[in-house]
């Protein structure tokens, strides 16, 4: 492994309950894997939430700790459960009951990328995807749930912000008609992983940042909401897809000329976030 499956950025001063992360922008891609892929990077690179944690970047000027994935998504996803692998692409794996990602190729160990394209030319052993997670997967979430457990000792609560991006397309197929089609989309898995009052306040951040907002749809949450999201024991996470088209040439995945005016309008959102996680409790902390 040539870098650390994941870079943990913390605030010079920790004074807010709420925690960033970005699990799929990762893109150290092992030689290895790309000699064995039937896909160049740039096909490979299709998955990447790409870039969202240079968007993010000014998480820890304003107190809170951003948790960024090295791991590619094409490599292991790390919004799935580590049991979510994949018969049709393991060896050694019993039929599972059935799971809409998992039987889509998306499962932990991906078998494609967008657009259904294949990633490999055959089969893997379960011992290579077993060491994919010992390696990348169960680091990541161990880093996490620490970062969880600290908000939680430090402010009695902790909020996740859960960063990903989303492809153009996806929005737009479900707004024809509409005068406009949002640009961030909202994931509290209906209600089941966020306080409404936390999901307002956040939507009210990116709102007053400019941004058109909707709530679940096309994109509710996945495993991190589902498995992090306890707002009945004051632990809340909200994912949050931004369009990629605002900041991303999608085709040749790098920045285009907006890039540096979005992430300084986030930079104002991410401000007004972090201050839904602020307390006395924090600023003595501090």
């Amino acid at each position: 492994m040539s870098t650390p499956p994941y870079t943990l950025t913390l605030p010079k001063a920790h004074t807010t309950s709420v925690v960033f992360a970005s699990p799929h922008s990762g893109r150290d891609y092992p030689p290895a894997f790309m000699r064995n892929s039937a896909l160049d990077e740039q096909a490979l690179r299709s998955s990447e939430d790409a870039y969202v944690d240079q968007l993010y970047a000014a998480v820890p000027d304003h107190g809170a700790p951003f948790l960024m994935s090295n791991t590619p998504r094409a490599y292991v996803d790390l919004n799935r459960g580590p049991e979510e692998l994949d018969p049709a692409l393991i060896n050694g794996l019993r039929r599972v009951d059935h799971n809409p990602r998992v039987s889509s190729g998306l499962g932990v160990v991906p078998r494609v990328v967008a657009g259904g394209r294949a990633i490999y030319r055959g089969k893997m052993s379960l011992g290579d995807a077993q060491s994919r997670l010992a390696t990348h997967w169960h680091p990541y979430h161990t880093a996490l749930q620490s970062l969880l457990d600290r908000s939680n000792a430090m402010f009695g609560e902790a909020i996740l912000i859960d960063c990903h991006s989303m492809p153009h397309e996806a929005v737009a197929s479900l707004s024809k008609g509409a005068k406009r089609c949002p640009q961030i989309v909202l994931g509290d898995r209906y209600g089941a992983s966020a306080a409404p009052e936390i999901v307002g306040r956040v939507e009210d951040a990116f709102v007053r940042g400019g941004f058109d907002t909707a709530r679940n749809t096309p994109f509710s949450g996945a495993y991190i909401a589902q498995h992090y999201g306890r707002p009945s024991r004051g632990q809340h996470v909200v994912q949050v897809e931004i369009d990629r088209s605002l900041y991303l040439d999608e085709r040749m995945v790098r920045p285009n000329a907006d890039f540096a005016h979005i992430r300084a309008r986030l930079a104002s959102v991410i401000a007004e976030i972090a201050e839904i996680g602020r307390s006395e409790t924090a600023l003595a902390a501090e």
